[in-house]
């Protein structure tokens, strides 16, 4: 492996979409690596939850703790919101293997895919106010960055219809063996990668089918957004994020960094398996997922993110309706907006997005007409996921949406492969 190498052995999961399978009352529910949960705060009893609501908040510290425990997780952080209240919180696991010290509830983590809803509410945004349109071209404003750029429109790269080839799938972001691994820990998480060198990866390949002829979850569409982002601010799409949503909501824990390796403040540490052990993977060069997942938050911080968007604070009913248009997506049984994931439960809808990048992964969900939301994140030690890992997961998607008893049955053992034939216990990076 050369030093752009950073994927994962047998993985070919995307930015953000590492998906667990679960079978719920006859209903396959696809769900990314949720989050573990934060200590203090108390959990609040929940009834079978109403048809077609997800379920009220409830306490999720005992499958915190199974993930801890039997799922090879070493810290897991969760918060539930309902009506602006902060009836749960809690935490399991510790913040690094050496020193052992117990994690903390407002801790940080790197946030991977979840990103692309902060940017994509700045697409809408700028809509708006009428200084892009969702169905111009690609074309309009990155003359000859992408093939076919002209027949390809900013709506299709927020929904993933584009067709373009995602770049983390080409091997140079791709571990294969111990060997390109231990290349990776050494060299590949440290290298600085501009947008424009993601692009180029990716239009190097065929995409996988004409704009707007299928659906495909591909890191690159949300790599061009940043950069018409720019082209039509005169500003990053980082710092649109930051004066357009994380000041004016004051997500003080929520960072969108650059180059810098480090998660400023508390935070647990994320793992890779070794041989000999594990290998600490916390600090990486983040430039490698940049719109398309670079982000440092708090399980706080993203719900009330969730909140200020399903609440109408950051868009017009107009634009939140454009951006809940979802489509099929059936690698991951679930539907697809601009930049949001529709989950179907048995106990009705969840809307919100999933991610992962190396050593974290995190779940932001909620309803729809903003009146709850919950927010996971664990870090999964990952090549020492047991046999208990995926129901683990699975235990804390469902009880979260839906609460204790309204899944209807218990979640069956997620299955071996999601539907592009991917390990579903191997994180997309």
């Amino acid at each position: 492996m050369n030093a752009n190498h950073w994927a994962g052995p047998r993985r070919r999961d995307r930015l953000g979409l590492r998906i667990a399978a679960v079978a719920v009352a006859g209903a396959t529910v696809a769900t990314l690596a949720p989050t573990a949960a934060v200590a203090a705060g108390v959990g609040v009893p929940s009834a079978v939850a109403e048809a077609g609501r997800p379920g009220p908040a409830v306490d999720l510290g005992p499958e915190l703790r199974a993930l801890v425990e039997r799922g090879g997780a070493t810290a897991a952080l969760g918060e539930s919101r309902e009506d602006g209240r902060r009836p749960w919180r809690d935490a399991a696991g510790v913040v690094d293997l050496d020193s052992g010290r117990a994690v903390r509830a407002d801790s940080r983590f790197r946030i991977g895919s979840v990103t692309k809803t902060f940017v994509s509410t700045v697409v809408l945004q700028l809509a708006d106010e009428g200084r892009l349109r969702l169905d111009d071209p690609v074309e309009k404003y990155l003359p000859g960055v992408v093939p076919n750029g002209g027949a390809i429109t900013l709506r299709q790269l927020l929904q993933h219809t584009s067709g373009l080839f995602d770049y983390l799938e080409d091997q140079r972001f791709l571990y294969h063996d111990e060997a390109s691994l231990r290349a990776y820990l050494a060299e590949g998480r440290w290298t600085d990668f501009r947008p424009e060198e993601l692009v180029s990866v990716a239009v190097g390949h065929p995409p996988y089918f004409e704009p707007g002829q299928g659906w495909y979850y591909s890191n690159t569409n949300y790599i061009l957004t940043g950069m018409v982002v720019r082209k039509v601010t005169g500003r990053t799409w980082q710092r649109e994020v930051e004066r357009r949503i994380v000041e004016p909501l004051h997500l003080d824990s929520t960072t969108f960094p650059n180059s810098s390796a480090r998660i400023p403040g508390p935070h647990a540490h994320g793992y890779v398996q070794l041989p000999e052990g594990p290998a600490d993977v916390t600090r990486i060069n983040p430039t490698v997922a940049d719109a398309a997942g670079n982000g440092i938050s708090t399980t706080a911080d993203l719900d009330r993110f969730h909140a200020a968007l399903f609440g109408g604070k950051l868009l017009t009913p107009a634009r939140l309706a454009e951006m809940t248009t979802a489509v099929p997506a059936p690698t991951i049984a679930a539907h697809y907006g601009l930049g949001l994931i529709r989950y179907d439960l048995p106990c009705g809808e969840v809307w919100g997005h999933t991610g992962g990048i190396p050593g974290y992964n995190t779940i932001m969900l909620g309803a729809r007409d903003g009146s709850r939301q919950f927010t996971l994140s664990f870090n999964l030690l990952e090549g020492a996921e047991t046999d208990e890992t995926g129901a683990a997961i699975d235990a804390l998607f469902v009880k979260a949406a839906c609460g204790p008893d309204g899944a209807g049955a218990a979640p069956a053992a997620p299955s071996a492969a999601d539907g592009a034939g991917r390990s579903p216990l191997k994180l997309l990076r």
